[in-house]
Protein backbone atom coordinates (compact mmCIF):
# COMPACT_ATOMS: atom_id res chain seq x y z
CA UNK A 1 0.00 0.00 0.00
CA UNK A 2 2.93 2.40 0.11
CA UNK A 3 4.34 1.68 -3.42
CA UNK A 4 4.93 5.18 -5.23
CA UNK A 5 5.17 6.93 -1.45
CA UNK A 6 8.57 8.16 -0.82
CA UNK A 7 9.36 10.87 1.73
CA UNK A 8 9.12 14.37 -0.08
CA UNK A 9 12.16 15.58 -0.68
CA UNK A 10 11.66 19.35 0.16
CA UNK A 11 10.58 18.91 3.75
CA UNK A 12 10.95 15.30 4.42
CA UNK A 13 7.35 14.64 4.68
CA UNK A 14 6.49 10.63 4.94
CA UNK A 15 2.88 11.74 2.62
CA UNK A 16 2.75 12.74 -0.67
CA UNK A 17 1.99 16.35 -0.06
CA UNK A 18 -1.23 18.10 -2.36
CA UNK A 19 0.41 19.61 -5.45
CA UNK A 20 -2.85 22.56 -6.27
CA UNK A 21 -0.95 23.53 -8.86
CA UNK A 22 -2.16 24.46 -12.74
CA UNK A 23 1.19 24.95 -14.05
CA UNK A 24 5.03 24.30 -12.93
CA UNK A 25 7.85 26.59 -13.35
CA UNK A 26 10.51 25.46 -16.26
CA UNK A 27 14.17 25.47 -15.58
CA UNK A 28 14.87 26.13 -19.36
CA UNK A 29 12.62 27.29 -22.39
CA UNK A 30 12.07 23.52 -23.97
CA UNK A 31 12.74 21.83 -20.81
CA UNK A 32 10.85 20.60 -17.34
CA UNK A 33 11.32 18.56 -14.54
CA UNK A 34 8.81 16.20 -15.33
CA UNK A 35 5.82 18.17 -15.13
CA UNK A 36 4.81 21.61 -17.01
CA UNK A 37 0.79 21.36 -16.73
CA UNK A 38 -1.57 19.74 -14.82
CA UNK A 39 -3.72 18.44 -16.92
CA UNK A 40 -0.91 16.37 -18.36
CA UNK A 41 0.63 15.02 -15.14
CA UNK A 42 0.86 16.65 -11.43
CA UNK A 43 2.81 14.67 -9.30
CA UNK A 44 0.18 13.97 -6.29
CA UNK A 45 -1.42 12.36 -9.52
CA UNK A 46 1.48 10.28 -10.32
CA UNK A 47 2.09 9.11 -6.85
CA UNK A 48 -1.81 7.43 -6.75
CA UNK A 49 -0.87 5.87 -10.12
CA UNK A 50 1.74 4.28 -9.44
CA UNK A 51 0.25 2.88 -6.32
CA UNK A 52 -3.05 1.77 -8.11
CA UNK A 53 -0.30 -0.14 -10.68
CA UNK A 54 1.35 -1.81 -7.82
CA UNK A 55 -1.92 -2.54 -6.34
CA UNK A 56 -3.52 -3.93 -9.18
CA UNK A 57 -0.18 -5.90 -10.53
CA UNK A 58 -0.11 -3.66 -13.63
CA UNK A 59 2.80 -1.56 -15.39
CA UNK A 60 0.88 1.59 -15.91
CA UNK A 61 -2.47 3.18 -14.21
CA UNK A 62 -3.98 6.33 -15.24
CA UNK A 63 -6.07 8.41 -12.96
CA UNK A 64 -9.61 9.92 -14.31
CA UNK A 65 -12.02 12.31 -12.92
CA UNK A 66 -14.70 9.89 -12.71
CA UNK A 67 -15.04 6.13 -13.44
CA UNK A 68 -17.19 7.04 -16.42
CA UNK A 69 -14.45 9.05 -17.75
CA UNK A 70 -12.05 6.01 -17.78
CA UNK A 71 -14.67 4.04 -19.52
CA UNK A 72 -14.84 6.97 -22.46
CA UNK A 73 -11.12 7.07 -22.70
CA UNK A 74 -11.11 3.45 -23.22
CA UNK A 75 -13.26 3.51 -25.67
CA UNK A 76 -11.53 5.91 -27.59
CA UNK A 77 -8.98 3.33 -28.19
CA UNK A 78 -11.89 2.63 -31.05
CA UNK A 79 -12.70 4.10 -34.80
CA UNK A 80 -15.99 4.61 -36.19
CA UNK A 81 -17.53 1.36 -37.22
CA UNK A 82 -16.16 -0.61 -35.07
CA UNK A 83 -18.31 -3.01 -32.53
CA UNK A 84 -18.04 -3.86 -29.29
CA UNK A 85 -19.58 -7.11 -27.78
CA UNK A 86 -20.65 -6.00 -23.75
CA UNK A 87 -21.96 -7.40 -20.74
CA UNK A 88 -25.96 -7.69 -20.93
CA UNK A 89 -25.72 -6.67 -16.62
CA UNK A 90 -22.85 -3.91 -16.40
CA UNK A 91 -23.45 -0.63 -14.63
CA UNK A 92 -26.35 2.11 -15.88
CA UNK A 93 -24.07 4.74 -16.61
CA UNK A 94 -22.17 2.68 -19.04
CA UNK A 95 -25.04 1.64 -21.16
CA UNK A 96 -26.17 5.14 -21.22
CA UNK A 97 -23.12 6.39 -22.85
CA UNK A 98 -22.49 3.81 -25.04
CA UNK A 99 -26.06 3.77 -26.15
CA UNK A 100 -26.98 7.64 -25.95
CA UNK A 101 -23.54 8.69 -27.04
CA UNK A 102 -20.49 6.79 -28.40
CA UNK A 103 -23.35 5.39 -30.62
CA UNK A 104 -23.44 8.46 -32.50
CA UNK A 105 -20.26 8.33 -33.14
CA UNK A 106 -20.18 5.54 -35.24
CA UNK A 107 -19.49 2.45 -32.32
CA UNK A 108 -22.27 0.06 -32.28
CA UNK A 109 -23.07 -1.99 -29.67
CA UNK A 110 -24.36 -5.49 -28.45
CA UNK A 111 -25.00 -6.71 -25.55
CA UNK A 112 -24.90 -10.57 -24.35
CA UNK A 113 -24.63 -12.70 -21.21
CA UNK A 114 -21.12 -13.15 -20.61
CA UNK A 115 -21.38 -16.29 -18.08
CA UNK A 116 -22.05 -17.80 -21.16
CA UNK A 117 -18.95 -18.06 -23.60
CA UNK A 118 -20.67 -19.08 -26.69
CA UNK A 119 -23.02 -16.19 -26.41
CA UNK A 120 -20.17 -14.14 -26.44
CA UNK A 121 -18.56 -16.13 -29.58
CA UNK A 122 -21.97 -15.73 -31.40
CA UNK A 123 -22.23 -12.26 -31.12
CA UNK A 124 -18.81 -11.46 -32.14
CA UNK A 125 -18.91 -9.81 -36.33
CA UNK A 126 -15.89 -9.12 -38.38
CA UNK A 127 -15.87 -5.30 -37.15
CA UNK A 128 -15.98 -6.47 -33.08
CA UNK A 129 -12.53 -4.74 -32.40
CA UNK A 130 -13.24 -4.81 -27.84
CA UNK A 131 -15.04 -7.17 -25.72
CA UNK A 132 -16.53 -5.29 -22.22
CA UNK A 133 -17.24 -7.33 -19.25
CA UNK A 134 -18.23 -6.15 -15.68
CA UNK A 135 -17.32 -8.99 -13.05
CA UNK A 136 -18.86 -9.30 -10.52
CA UNK A 137 -21.66 -6.67 -12.46
CA UNK A 138 -23.67 -4.16 -11.06
CA UNK A 139 -26.56 -4.70 -9.39
CA UNK A 140 -26.99 -8.57 -9.96
CA UNK A 141 -23.73 -10.20 -9.27
CA UNK A 142 -23.08 -12.37 -12.31
CA UNK A 143 -19.57 -13.46 -12.17
CA UNK A 144 -18.18 -14.22 -15.56
CA UNK A 145 -15.44 -16.66 -16.32
CA UNK A 146 -12.20 -14.52 -16.99
CA UNK A 147 -10.14 -17.70 -18.37
CA UNK A 148 -13.16 -18.33 -20.73
CA UNK A 149 -13.53 -14.36 -21.97
CA UNK A 150 -9.81 -13.81 -23.09
CA UNK A 151 -9.74 -16.88 -25.11
CA UNK A 152 -12.60 -15.63 -26.68
CA UNK A 153 -10.82 -12.48 -26.60
CA UNK A 154 -7.41 -14.27 -28.26
CA UNK A 155 -9.52 -16.15 -30.93
CA UNK A 156 -11.15 -12.94 -32.16
CA UNK A 157 -7.59 -10.61 -31.82
CA UNK A 158 -9.65 -8.04 -29.72
CA UNK A 159 -9.03 -5.99 -27.06
CA UNK A 160 -10.34 -7.29 -23.09
CA UNK A 161 -11.70 -4.88 -21.21
CA UNK A 162 -12.78 -5.44 -17.80
CA UNK A 163 -14.77 -3.43 -14.96
CA UNK A 164 -13.29 -5.03 -11.70
CA UNK A 165 -15.08 -1.89 -9.80
CA UNK A 166 -17.24 -4.37 -7.67
CA UNK A 167 -14.08 -7.35 -6.92
CA UNK A 168 -11.52 -4.80 -6.34
CA UNK A 169 -7.74 -5.80 -6.85
CA UNK A 170 -8.03 -7.52 -3.36
CA UNK A 171 -9.92 -10.50 -4.50
CA UNK A 172 -9.53 -10.37 -8.57
CA UNK A 173 -7.19 -9.01 -10.70
CA UNK A 174 -8.09 -9.63 -14.55
CA UNK A 175 -4.46 -8.71 -15.81
CA UNK A 176 -2.96 -11.71 -14.62
CA UNK A 177 -5.89 -13.51 -16.47
CA UNK A 178 -5.03 -11.84 -19.53
CA UNK A 179 -7.20 -9.12 -19.65
CA UNK A 180 -5.78 -6.15 -21.33
CA UNK A 181 -7.26 -3.19 -19.47
CA UNK A 182 -9.00 -3.10 -16.33
CA UNK A 183 -10.77 -0.03 -14.96
CA UNK A 184 -12.52 1.00 -11.75
CA UNK A 185 -14.88 3.49 -10.17
CA UNK A 186 -12.62 4.58 -7.38
CA UNK A 187 -15.26 6.39 -6.13
CA UNK A 188 -16.70 3.14 -4.44
CA UNK A 189 -14.40 0.82 -2.48
CA UNK A 190 -11.10 1.90 -3.61
CA UNK A 191 -11.09 5.20 -1.79
CA UNK A 192 -13.70 4.26 0.57
CA UNK A 193 -15.01 6.88 2.47
CA UNK A 194 -17.59 8.36 0.02
CA UNK A 195 -15.45 11.77 -0.53
CA UNK A 196 -14.57 11.69 -3.80
CA UNK A 197 -15.95 10.52 -7.45
CA UNK A 198 -12.77 9.06 -9.11
CA UNK A 199 -11.97 6.67 -11.98
CA UNK A 200 -8.68 4.35 -12.93
CA UNK A 201 -7.43 2.29 -16.09
CA UNK A 202 -4.63 -0.53 -16.10
CA UNK A 203 -2.97 -2.59 -18.35
CA UNK A 204 0.61 -3.93 -18.86
CA UNK A 205 0.82 -2.39 -22.60
CA UNK A 206 2.35 0.59 -23.29
CA UNK A 207 1.01 0.82 -26.47
CA UNK A 208 -2.08 0.95 -24.98
CA UNK A 209 -0.85 3.28 -21.72
CA UNK A 210 0.41 5.81 -24.54
CA UNK A 211 -2.78 5.78 -26.49
CA UNK A 212 -4.97 6.05 -23.36
CA UNK A 213 -2.82 8.81 -21.22
CA UNK A 214 -2.88 10.83 -24.81
CA UNK A 215 -6.35 10.72 -24.96
CA UNK A 216 -6.89 11.71 -21.54
CA UNK A 217 -4.23 14.78 -21.53
CA UNK A 218 -5.96 15.97 -24.69
CA UNK A 219 -9.52 15.94 -23.19
CA UNK A 220 -8.94 16.97 -19.73
CA UNK A 221 -10.54 13.74 -17.84
CA UNK A 222 -7.88 14.17 -14.64
CA UNK A 223 -8.57 13.30 -11.30
CA UNK A 224 -7.75 16.55 -8.92
CA UNK A 225 -5.05 16.51 -6.51
CA UNK A 226 -7.31 16.61 -4.02
CA UNK A 227 -9.36 13.90 -5.03
CA UNK A 228 -5.68 11.71 -5.42
CA UNK A 229 -4.73 12.29 -1.99
CA UNK A 230 -8.08 11.58 -0.42
CA UNK A 231 -7.85 8.02 -2.83
CA UNK A 232 -4.22 7.56 -1.15
CA UNK A 233 -5.70 7.60 2.16
CA UNK A 234 -8.50 5.68 1.29
CA UNK A 235 -6.38 2.67 -0.39
CA UNK A 236 -3.77 2.23 3.00
CA UNK A 237 -7.27 0.70 4.34
CA UNK A 238 -8.64 -1.07 1.60
CA UNK A 239 -7.50 -5.00 2.23
CA UNK A 240 -8.57 -4.72 5.31
CA UNK A 241 -12.05 -2.65 4.54
CA UNK A 242 -12.41 -5.73 2.02
CA UNK A 243 -12.37 -8.55 4.41
CA UNK A 244 -14.92 -6.77 6.51
CA UNK A 245 -17.14 -6.24 3.44
CA UNK A 246 -16.81 -9.93 2.89
CA UNK A 247 -17.48 -11.14 6.56
CA UNK A 248 -20.34 -9.08 6.45
CA UNK A 249 -21.68 -9.62 2.96
CA UNK A 250 -21.76 -13.44 3.74
CA UNK A 251 -23.35 -12.92 7.04
CA UNK A 252 -26.23 -10.83 5.43
CA UNK A 253 -26.48 -12.88 2.57
CA UNK A 254 -26.47 -16.69 4.46
CA UNK A 255 -29.36 -14.57 7.16
CA UNK A 256 -31.50 -13.59 4.05
CA UNK A 257 -31.43 -16.71 2.16
CA UNK A 258 -32.88 -18.60 5.05
CA UNK A 259 -35.71 -15.76 5.80
CA UNK A 260 -39.09 -17.35 5.19
CA UNK A 261 -39.94 -14.16 3.41
CA UNK A 262 -37.33 -14.23 1.43
CA UNK A 263 -37.44 -16.10 -2.71
CA UNK A 264 -33.54 -15.64 -3.59
CA UNK A 265 -30.48 -13.89 -2.61
CA UNK A 266 -28.10 -13.06 -5.40
CA UNK A 267 -24.67 -13.54 -4.22
CA UNK A 268 -21.87 -14.82 -5.21
CA UNK A 269 -20.13 -16.53 -1.90
CA UNK A 270 -23.56 -18.48 -1.46
CA UNK A 271 -23.32 -22.09 -3.17
CA UNK A 272 -26.78 -21.39 -4.48
CA UNK A 273 -25.35 -18.53 -6.73
CA UNK A 274 -24.79 -19.51 -10.06
CA UNK A 275 -21.18 -18.44 -10.72
CA UNK A 276 -20.73 -19.60 -7.05
CA UNK A 277 -18.37 -22.60 -8.69
CA UNK A 278 -16.54 -19.41 -10.89
CA UNK A 279 -16.30 -16.92 -8.83
CA UNK A 280 -14.65 -19.48 -5.74
CA UNK A 281 -12.00 -20.80 -8.51
CA UNK A 282 -10.91 -17.08 -9.94
CA UNK A 283 -11.49 -14.76 -7.04
CA UNK A 284 -9.76 -14.98 -3.59
CA UNK A 285 -12.98 -13.43 -1.99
Amino acid sequence: VRAGIVPDPTTGSILPPIYETATYVLPEVGQDKGFDYTRSSNPTRQVLEENLAAIESADHAISFASGMAAVDACLKLLASGDHVVCGDDVYGGVTRHFDNVLSFYGLQFTYVDTTDPEAVRSAMTPKTRMLWIETPTNPLLKVTDMEAMVAVAREHGILLGVDSTFATPVFLRPLEFGADIVMHSTTKYLSGHNQIIGGVLATNSREIYDKMKFIQKTIGAVSSPFDCWLNLSGLKTLHLRMQRHEESAMQVATFLESHAKIERVLYPGLPSHPQHAVAKAQMSG
